[in-house]
């Protein structure tokens, strides 16, 4: 299958899944259809395993462990693919997948309290499930082929991505779209070691560092997953997303918050990859005296700093972090001010990148990357990056990286690390000491460093290129002030009154 026909596919899945939108809210199908969707995936690859034992001969097809033995899920008799589109068009059609769902959790332990087994409430009664059935029906996801393809790995994160589009949340609560988490791995370069996210939502982070990997020629299994989600539906997403993939991780036993219940207290990771949500509020009486409060206890209505804080805490000791946040982070004051002094003091601030509007797709603010080192090969350096102009608008509302811009941002980040053809380009990159951002008090924003653009070859410091904005603006002012009256008096003259 090439790149167009995935995408006549994945266009086809999607129009068929949208039909349930009047039937039920996008929050609820998006579970029903990405449940789906995972039954058919290790459905695909029983069947296949299940053909070649019939073959063999050896009366070995019911035989369990001959499936776990290669990292297949067994699946049941009666949840089998086969066997739901038997049923499809019966009127307990929901109770039927239901059961068959309980069925695979109890046969394959990894996926218990995982699968959305929701298909028989009263929310369905308006949902044809047999049309979804046939609809999958004859697409091979779970295949050698299809897996060595990742298709269903294609699928499913074009759904998330649909969803996302179709759901209103805040700052992507339960996907961070792909551009800006693979600029997150390219930079810090996730290969071998622990790889945590304590908001991992579906996962995402995990299969771009995946990516990344193989695409070096790595060895996935070098890799250890670890990573904790709030939200128990949006949990279930991730662990369903790595399975899909065959990679096995430690989410937790079950969905918990990261700040009030760490799952993984002794964790000390080597690469940390997150974005948790924006500016929201947190539970801190709870927790008030942790020792992961480091650097000072971030204030009740906003966890930015208790999100870096807690991530800072659980690197180790060459550890490094991509983190996204809202800029807003950067310049705050108060209590969030006297954190970021202490932590830039400690001389942790890696490198700060200034990324563009309109990346997520239901809120069009700007966002900045963090990265923080623990073992920092510029010492009492940072770097400042602005790529708040990178990418294109793909619709109305949304913008997207190219892979080129992305290389670029990393290569500058790379260049910089090893002092290697790294230079301060006005406008977008700018080497400065920690005495350099203490004379600017303590602000991140890449925008104060950077200064402009240089144009026509001329480096123009950003008070001079300030001054001359600022004239430039009074006399268009003054200028516009001088032709309106000059119009007033036309037309007065011409016998109407202003």
């Amino acid at each position: 299958m090439n790149e167009q026909e995935l995408k006549k596919l994945e266009d086809k899945l999607w129009a068929a899944a949208d039909k349930m939108r009047g039937a039920v809210s996008v929050s609820d199908y998006k579970f029903i259809v990405l449940g789906l969707i995972f039954l058919k995936y290790i459905s695909d690859s029983f069947e296949e395993k299940y053909k070649e034992l019939v073959e063999e001969g050896a009366g070995l097809e019911e035989e369990r462990d001959c499936y776990t033995a290669e990292n297949i899920f067994y699946v049941p008799k009666n949840a089998r693919w086969e066997y739901l589109v038997e049923h499809s068009k019966d009127t307990n059609i929901g109770e039927i997948i239901d059961d068959a769902l309980t069925l695979i959790e109890k046969e394959n332990s990894s996926l218990k309290n995982v699968l959305p087994k929701n298909y028989n409430s009263p929310t369905m009664r308006n949902v044809n499930l047999g049309e979804l059935l046939d609809l999958f029906t004859n697409i091979k996801v779970g295949t050698k082929e299809a897996k060595e393809k990742d298709l269903l790995g294609r699928i499913y994160e074009y759904f998330l991505g649909q969803f996302a589009k179709n759901e209103l949340q805040k700052g992507g609560e339960f996907y961070t779209p792909a551009c800006l988490v693979r600029t997150m791995v390219e930079c810090i370069e996730p290969y071998k070691g622990k790889v945590y996210d304590p908001a991992c939502g579906s996962g995402g982070m995990f299969v771009q560092s995946m990516k990344f990997v193989e695409e070096h020629q790595g060895n996935i299994y070098n890799i250890g997953i670890y990573g904790q989600e709030k939200n128990p539906t949006t949990w279930r997403l991730a662990k369903m997303n790595l399975a899909i993939r065959s990679m096995y991780g430690d989410l937790g036993k079950y969905a918990a918050d990261t700040f009030i219940e760490d799952l993984h207290k002794d964790l000390k990771a080597d690469y940390i990859l997150a974005n948790p949500p924006f500016n929201m509020e947190w539970e801190r009486e709870k927790v008030e005296n942790d020792s992961r409060w480091r650097y000072g206890l971030a204030p009740k209505n906003n966890a930015n700093y208790a999100w870096l804080q807690h991530m800072i805490s659980k690197l180790s000791q060459n550890g490094k972090m991509a983190c996204i946040l809202a800029n807003g982070s950067l310049n705050s004051t108060g209590q969030e001010l006297e954190i970021r002094k202490k932590m830039i003091e400690s001389d942790l601030i890696d490198c700060i990148i200034s990324m563009p509007a309109n990346l997520f797709y239901t809120v069009p603010v700007p966002c900045s990357i963090w990265i923080i080192n623990r073992n920092k090969k510029q010492k009492g350096y940072t770097l400042f990056i602005n790529a708040t102009d990178y990418g294109k608008m793909v619709s109305r509302k949304l913008r997207e990286l190219s892979v080129s811009d992305i290389q670029h941002i990393a290569k500058t980040y790379h260049n910089y690390c090893n002092n290697v053809d790294f230079e301060n380009i006005p406008g977008y990159s700018k080497k400065c000491s920690i005495d350099d951002i203490m004379k600017e008090g303590y602000v991140l924003t890449p925008g104060r460093f950077v200064g402009v653009k240089n144009v026509g070859g001329e480096e123009i410091p950003f008070e001079e290129k300030m001054a001359d904005l600022t004239k430039e603006l009074s006399e268009n002012m003054s200028n516009s002030e001088s032709l309106k009256n000059e119009l007033k008096e036309i037309l007065e003259k011409l016998g109407y009154e202003i």
